[in-house]
């Protein structure tokens, strides 16, 4: 099965039975807004929540998954992340404890083993095409304040981590928590030094155009 390709970009988040799929409910507004603030894309101005048993998601060709808890796909979700992936579909999957160590994180990269095999998940090098697919991140991937903070296991994670299908990433996986990261009203950048949103920019451009 193909996916459909949308005119819009339509930021996605896939709920799965398993878990809490609802977190940081304010980040996709955020990079929302930040696509609109720097590129041309075309978007619809509201995320859009799609079960991961449904076949409504092969109609979105990104994704984005998070959680604290337990993740346990059963059989359909188990087949329908595998099928969309193969076909084309690319998820952004963060870990909100940020920890590498927790539950959230032990029980995915369990799943990504099952679906995929042991050596399916690999860390990305830092040189990687997405730290400069619009804006330029030389080190690899920006920290965030939980980690600088000492939260969750009080490491800096320099690295992600991916599933890579025919050459272009299909699975970007964090344990930096940007989901909590960029989880405030949009009109607060204002406040920040820095626009702390721009990687989410690199991950949506990358997603579209490779």
């Amino acid at each position: 099965m193909a996916l459909i390709s949308k005119a819009k970009f339509t930021f996605t988040r896939f709920s799965y039975h398993s878990g809490d799929w609802d977190t940081d409910q304010r980040m996709p507004s955020n990079i929302l807004n930040s696509l609109l603030e720097y590129t041309t894309i075309p978007i619809d101005q509201k995320e859009k929540v799609i079960a991961l048993s449904s076949p409504d998601i092969f109609q979105y060709p990104f994704a984005y998954m998070s959680g604290h808890k337990l993740v346990q796909f059963d059989e359909l979700e188990r087949n329908n992340f595998k099928k969309y992936v193969q076909n084309g579909g690319f998820v952004f999957v963060d870990d909100c404890n940020h920890d590498i160590d927790g539950l959230f994180a032990k029980s995915f990269e369990a799943q990504m083993v099952s679906l995929f095999g042991n050596d399916a998940l690999k860390k990305i090098p830092n040189n990687h095409e997405i730290y400069r697919s619009f804006f330029n991140f030389p080190k690899g991937p920006p920290n965030t304040s939980f980690e600088l903070n000492g939260w969750g296991d009080d490491l800096i994670h320099d690295y992600l981590k991916a599933v890579t299908i025919n050459g272009r990433i299909a699975v970007l996986y964090s344990n930096k928590d940007y989901g909590c990261e960029w989880d405030y009203d949009f009109r607060n950048k204002r406040f920040l030094s820095e626009d702390n949103t721009k990687f989410g920019v690199n991950i949506v451009i990358y997603a579209m155009s490779s």
